[in-house]
């Protein structure tokens, strides 16, 4: 979880790849509206994402098996619709950098519909996981497999 340009994707897919689990890119379970209205530099409302959020943990639901998602999941209340659909645990890993890493990650993107313009509105919306979340809190300045390693090890202590 994270706003833009934190790494989901790229660290989902090495996870996936270190740890056999499936990964799912959250931006794919959008309805096509919401991606034409990010396309067009649009903020998403909450009205936007729940339908988008249901789907997320409707992902996790309908998986016997362990499942990584990238997803913003932005504030609480769409972890919690997340954790909801689900129907069980959801651990969350927040990927976080500073405002300068994260514009200079999207400035390098190619071909992703999310314009650099939203970046702003969706650092306003965040709300980090608080303590009582199951959530693991990531800096995403270090070398992926560094971050992937440190991840790893993480998940294994919490499930310990």
């Amino acid at each position: 979880m994270g706003v833009m340009g934190c790494g989901k994707t790229s660290v989902g897919l090495a996870l996936a790849e270190r740890t056999g689990l499936r990964f799912v890119d959250g931006d794919a379970l959008h309805p096509k509206a919401n991606i034409e209205k990010m396309s067009q530099g649009i903020p998403l409302t909450d009205a936007d994402r729940i339908p988008w959020l249901k789907e997320v943990g409707a992902q996790f639901a309908a998986t016997a098996e362990g499942l990584l998602i990238g997803c913003s999941a932005l504030k609480r209340c769409y972890r919690d619709i997340i954790r909801d659909k689900a129907g069980r645990p959801v651990q969350f890993v927040h990927l976080t950098g500073s405002k300068a890493v994260l514009l200079e990650r999207v400035r390098q993107r190619e071909g992703h519909f999310m314009p650099m313009a939203l970046l702003d509105s969706q650092l306003a919306t965040l709300e980090p996981p608080q303590p009582d979340e199951d959530a693991i809190t990531c800096q995403i300045y270090r070398p992926l497999t560094d971050l992937v390693d440190d991840l790893v090890l993480r998940t294994q202590e919490k499930c310990a």
